[in-house]
């Protein structure tokens, strides 16, 4: 299975949507600087997660989440709106 997740950082106040086949694994390289995009903060965790059967329809759906350019909508998304 595939995951779309959003993450938050309250060190930078910003979040990180992404797609994994393993949340766990993904979390822990954002945390430790192994992703250059999240690399300035080590504070990421999980607020919401999507699961797909394949990596395609996964990408889809961080794509069409991305393209919505919205802290409003993810703040609805993950329930915090």
């Amino acid at each position: 299975m595939f995951h779309v997740y959003i993450l938050y950082s309250s060190k930078l106040d910003r979040y990180y949507v992404g797609h994994t086949d393993n949340l766990d694994k993904r979390l822990e390289q954002h945390n430790t600087g192994f992703s250059k995009y999240t690399s300035k903060a080590n504070d990421w965790i999980l607020k919401y997660s999507e699961e797909f059967p394949t990596r395609e329809l996964a990408h889809k759906r961080e794509l069409v989440i991305k393209a919505k350019k919205s802290r409003r909508y993810i703040d609805w998304l993950i329930g915090n709106g």
